[in-house]
């Protein structure tokens, strides 16, 4: 095979792995322009380039795509990518034609005689990796075709897919066990960011990858700051976030409802913060423009469903904001991984309230799903509301559920302003006891408004029509206010001590409230946080360049502007998102390094040598054109 341009020969490996590191490292240096493997990536690398398969457990930026775009290069044929993001294909090929790697897909977007052309690249022996979708890669047709082409391995991306009760099941991925059978002598490698345990295994199993080499690296982002504050009013909430600590920065806005993002997305348009929505009930060709334009703008906003982001390469999103409660630990994990994917500072912050404890409860328990899936999904929900209610380190807590030790880290919420806690065992046995008196003498099951006017002893229709102040439970939690008992209802949600219950999600004593009503157990509840900013650098900040400076001088940070100036003129001609040309973190090096030559520029992290020979000259003379404004 002829060597592609500024990529190495395929040679390496298939000389039975002699100087494979060496290669590696000159293929990471030459052509992704860093000086030094991080992590496991070094050995993943040359386990798949010496024909291993490899189960790679792996954070979002963690560097994951080079642990099978590297091996692609080494070994002799064309490394196939399967993955389930279609819409992000091109994008992601068109970046690696951007460092000099062969690359194309074969995906329901082409027209036949573009798939036709794609296909021939593939068998001429053209392509150094070729995306495909996993519904497509199952098919005899496309099996037929592989087998006449000379492949280097499979990389299956996204592999928490094919469990079952994972956060997010795909059926097409179970086919991929086809693999094995269909291509023995091939390697393969599976990739996810969001796996615990439990999905670990069951991946394994599925993929028939039991015999490969298994590397697990920390899942800890430590740029990211994890935040998760009362709702009280979300929009405004989320408002104070952005004009506080985020203005002029990429962001994601999480809602569950379409009318949620909609709503959102109006609220922050309206207050001159550019925002886009992005759900399924938009047209396909709306979508796409709206995800197209936040790869591609700085300082953009999108308000999305869960449907938005996976695989999102956007290195520069800032914030990740989610105004209603994630239905598991691995769906929120992976959605706040899509912040800070450069490495710099990044907020995860959430509003979360009681209604999102009932609400999903509701959404759950009135499912027409199997009981198996109507458990599991419980048993992630109970798992996300400890996060929330957490008194200890969230970055601890989060990593425990993936089955890792941590420090506390010092940077969330709770390790920057601990939460005071009270002995709420009579309170929770007020709540109950009204619960249970209620049910017995009345007949009457309600949601947490009623329950808390019986408490309170508040008159209101449905109390006249009952009697309730008949009750002995009438006001006797009349020292809480209605905001107070709303917070013990939540947290006694998260502890399994009360549930909801119904199409109404009314509130019963859970499986937990014996002890607690016989004073068997003592009940500690932490005080409602109060919103807490993070100690950020004062002062407005320039769109989306501040969290980057940070580190620079005043003079550093003009030619950082004007470096970010010309980056944003050369992407609108090359109509390709900023990063593509350099990244913020490769701007900040250059401004650091302050190179005059293009040897100089060279040795900066990021800078390829098919990126030195396009863009060498005009980014020393826009770095000089900021050191003379």
């Amino acid at each position: 095979m002829s060597t592609p341009p500024a990529a190495a020969p395929h040679t390496a490996a298939a000389a039975g792995g002699g100087g494979t590191e060496g290669a590696a490292l000159e293929i990471l240096s030459r052509v992704f322009g860093y000086d030094a493997f991080r992590g496991d990536q070094a050995a993943i690398i040359a386990q798949v380039a010496g024909g291993g398969d490899a189960v790679v457990l792996m954070p979002t930026g963690g560097g994951k795509s080079l642990c099978y775009q590297i091996p692609s290069l080494l070994r002799a044929g064309t490394g196939i990518v399967i993955s389930p993001l279609i819409a992000l294909m091109a994008d992601q090929v068109a970046a690696l034609e951007g460092v000099g790697i062969r690359a194309a897909y074969l995906n329901s977007t082409l027209e036949p005689h573009e798939a036709q052309a794609v296909e021939q690249q593939l068998l001429a022996g053209e392509l150094d990796l070729l995306y495909m979708a996993p519904e497509r890669l199952v098919l005899p047709r496309t099996q037929e075709l592989l087998r006449r082409a000379e492949l280097a391995l499979f990389a299956i991306d996204e592999a928490h897919c094919v469990s079952q009760w994972g956060h997010d099941f795909r059926p097409d991925y179970l086919g991929l066990s086809v693999l094995a059978e269909a291509f023995p002598g091939v390697p393969r490698i599976a990739l996810t960011a969001t796996a615990t345990e439990a999905t670990h295994r069951e991946l394994t199993e599925r993929l028939q990858m039991q015999q490969a080499a298994h590397f697990v690296a920390s899942f800890d982002r430590p740029n990211i700051q994890y935040r998760i504050e009362p709702k009280s009013a979300p929009r405004e909430q989320l408002l104070r976030l952005i004009t506080a600590e985020h203005e002029g920065e990429s962001g994601i806005v999480y809602c569950l409802s379409r009318r949620s993002v909609e709503q959102t997305a109006e609220a922050l348009v309206a207050r001159g913060i550019p925002a886009l929505p992005y759900h399924a009930g938009l047209d396909a060709a709306v979508r796409q423009d709206h995800q197209e334009r936040f790869l591609r703008a700085d300082g953009l906003i999108i308000v999305a469903t869960i449907a938005f982001g996976m695989g999102i390469d956007k290195p520069d999103v800032r914030f990740v904001a989610h105004l209603d409660l994630p239905k598991s630990i691995e769906g929120y994990y992976q959605e706040t991984g899509r912040a800070g994917r450069d490495g710099l500072p990044a907020t995860a912050w959430m509003a979360y309230g009681l209604g999102d404890v009932v609400s999903q409860r509701k959404f759950i328990d009135t499912g027409e799903s199997s009981e198996q899936f109507k458990r599991n999904a419980r048993a992630h929900l109970d798992a996300m509301l400890a996060l929330c209610e957490t008194v200890t380190c969230r970055r601890v807590q989060l990593l425990r559920y993936f089955g890792q030790d941590a420090e506390p880290c010092g940077n969330c919420d709770v390790c920057l302003s601990p939460p005071s806690t009270w002995d709420a065992t009579v309170a929770a046995q007020k709540l109950l006891s009204a619960l249970i008196r209620l049910d017995r003498e009345r007949g009457q099951k309600f949601g947490a408004g009623q329950v808390i006017e019986v408490l309170r002893g508040r008159e209101n229709e449905r109390s006249l029509q009952s009697r309730h102040h008949e009750l002995s439970v009438w006001g006797i939690g009349e020292e809480l206010g209605e905001k107070e008992w709303r917070t013990v209802i939540r947290q006694l949600m998260a502890r399994g001590l009360v549930e909801a219950e119904g199409d109404y999600g009314v509130l019963v004593p859970g499986a937990q409230a014996g002890p607690v009503l016989r004073g068997e157990t003592t009940v500690e509840l932490a005080v409602d946080r109060t919103p807490q900013r993070a100690a950020r650098s004062g002062g407005r900040r320039a769109a989306g360049s501040a969290r980057a400076a940070e580190s620079l001088a005043p003079a550093q940070r003009e030619r950082f502007e004007a470096l970010r100036a010309w980056r944003t003129a050369v992407a609108k001609e090359k109509q390709v998102p900023p990063y593509m040309v350099f990244s913020d973190a490769t701007l900040v090096g250059i401004v650091e390094a302050a190179p005059t030559s293009t040897q100089a520029l060279g040795a900066v992290s990021g800078v390829g040598a098919k990126k030195l020979a396009e863009y060498g000259e005009a980014v020393l003379e826009a770095l000089a054109d900021g050191a003379g404004s």
